[in-house]
């Protein structure tokens, strides 16, 4: 797929972001496709008194069909997308993406297998907050989270962790300080370790 590599590069903007920046806000017009080019991103839901919940993470290689979606069809953004440590993003406007779609069908390829990987994490996510305790849901939080920065030490309030698991903070803190109790995590200022 070399050719549609330098397609993307040759149509793309190239933008990068730090730690925390917000990359997209919820109801933003779309007007090009995000593609993690390093780096990586978490996609948040928000309700109205601003619970967030996280949905899934974008990593390098990989784009955001939601952005995808309401992009081609010219919507507002449902979700929040913030740059969980450094990243570097290839932006495609829309009309090249639509161009994209009819030079190269392993662009679409591409597109529909994001499409697929995305709803089964959806599919997790909904029935992660519908049928397990809040327990097990941030145990495995913490996990995928230390999975996906490569270490057993994760860097985060109780506070973060709670909005992005749509919690109270207390919650989070009586689970960990249990957790802790049961040789699961080691609990230090801001740190969680894995046991």
């Amino acid at each position: 797929m070399p050719e549609i590599r330098e397609k993307l590069f040759e149509y793309g903007v190239s933008k990068n972001f730090a730690e925390g920046d917000v990359i997209l806000n919820e109801n933003a017009y779309i007007r090009a496709i995000p593609i993690v080019t390093k780096g990586s991103i978490r996609v948040m839901r928000s309700d109205d008194e601003g619970r967030e919940l996280l949905l899934y993470y974008i990593q390098a290689g990989e784009s955001c069909i939601m952005s995808f979606l309401g992009g081609i069809h010219h919507d507002t953004s449902k979700v929040k997308a913030i740059a969980e440590e450094e990243t570097e993003i290839l932006f495609i406007p829309i009309d090249k993406v639509t161009q994209l779609i009819k030079d190269y069908p392993e662009w679409l390829d591409y597109i529909f297998r994001l499409y697929h990987k995305r709803f089964e994490e959806l599919l997790e996510v909904v029935n992660a907050v519908a049928f397990k305790k809040m327990d097990e849901r941030l145990l495995n939080f913490i996990r995928k989270k230390c999975e996906l920065t490569a270490s057993k030490t994760l860097v985060v309030t109780h506070e973060n962790l709670a909005n992005e698991l749509g919690t109270a903070r207390v919650v989070v803190s009586r689970l960990l300080k249990q957790m802790e109790q049961e040789g699961l995590v080691k609990l230090g200022r801001n740190k969680i370790t894995l046991v």
